[in-house]
């Protein structure tokens, strides 16, 4: 039978069941990495193959390359893959809903998502224009360099195809895996989310290469307030909404004028870049938090828990009281 988190428990907590033991998140952790690990492997294998009877040429690491678009979308998709695992190992590993990785309510508030998608739109877009006239400013190289060459129409529609099929995805998730499982992993053992919130933006940091000190920053702060985000709205809407409008833009830009190939990451951003990111961040972070309390957003377990089917797991019903006045979730 699956399980639930009593009552009153903050999203970070959910992982905190009467079945949980010391071990579980541990062995989770292992489980996810290992299972991420073999299927990528795996996914890349094939690719191998296919490449080697097609007798593709090799990239700089030795690998067949079918192209920009292929090449990335390989990429792009074998990081999606991460989101059913995360699923699993929550059902399997920790014997709780996998929904309860998504909000408090057990499920994705797909309402509450298209908002913040709302939200996040304008302030990336923004954010965008922001930075490459800083970048003028100060006279260093457009966002788009250095290639920043149309690619034409036929090669951008299949770029942008791709990238509307797979990045969504991509993005969640990173989520799932980040502000998801790995908040939720530390919140099994500490009440206080702000260990949690640390320890992923860290990793999460860490997993986009480390590039320029700026730029590592940069991703510890967007990890810290996406993570602080997730906590004080009771789900991973607004950090999945910001992160998918975010990827969303940067590789259509780099799907239009030629960029899909290039090895750069956010974490090799400059300080103009940064700068205009911080300030972006932290708007959409305000705005979110206020529109959160005003809905009266569930950040914390409902009260009432309801059975499908005598014997079967249980789910959370789907009303959302108002937020709690505890820890992170005060609202003041």
């Amino acid at each position: 039978m699956l399980r639930t988190a009593p009552p009153g428990s903050p999203y970070h907590r959910l992982g905190r069941t009467d079945r949980h033991r010391w071990w579980k998140p541990i062995v989770g952790t292992l489980a996810l990495l290992t299972s991420a690990a073999v299927v990528m492997g795996l996914l890349f294998i094939v690719a191998a193959v296919v490449g080697e009877l097609a007798n593709r040429p090799y990239d700089a690491d030795g690998f067949p390359t079918f192209g920009p678009i292929p090449d990335t979308a390989l990429l792009v998709a074998s990081l999606a893959l991460l989101l059913p695992l995360v699923l699993g190992t929550v059902w399997l590993v920790q014997r709780r809903p996998a929904g309860t990785v998504s909000s408090v309510l057990g499920r994705l508030r797909w309402g509450w998502l298209g908002r913040c998608l709302l939200i996040a739109t304008p302030l990336i877009i923004v954010m965008l224009f922001g930075a490459n006239l800083l970048l003028g400013l100060t006279d260093e190289s457009s966002i788009l360099d250095p290639v920043a060459t149309w690619v034409g129409w036929p090669e951008f529609a299949a770029g942008l195809l791709m990238v509307l099929l797979l990045v969504p995805f991509q993005a969640a998730a990173e989520e799932y895996a980040f502000r998801g499982w790995l908040l939720q992993a530390v919140g099994a053992y500490l009440r206080t989310p702000w260990p949690g919130i640390t320890f992923q933006a860290v990793l999460f940091a860490a997993a986009h290469g480390w590039g320029s000190g700026w730029g590592f920053l940069d991703l510890v702060f967007m990890g810290v307030l996406l993570g602080w985000l997730t906590v004080r709205t009771g789900g991973l809407e607004a950090a999945i909404a910001l992160h998918v409008v975010n990827n969303l833009s940067a590789f259509t830009v780099a799907a239009a004028f030629g960029g899909l190939s290039a090895d750069e990451t956010m974490a090799d951003a400059p300080w103009q870049l940064v700068l205009v990111d911080v300030v972006a961040l932290s708007a959409y972070a305000l705005v979110i938090d206020r529109l959160a309390a005003r809905r009266g957003l569930a950040t914390v377990v409902p009260p009432a828990l309801v059975v499908a089917v005598p014997g079967e797991p249980s789910a959370l019903t789907g009303s959302e009281p108002q937020a709690s006045n505890a820890g992170v979730e005060s609202r003041g």
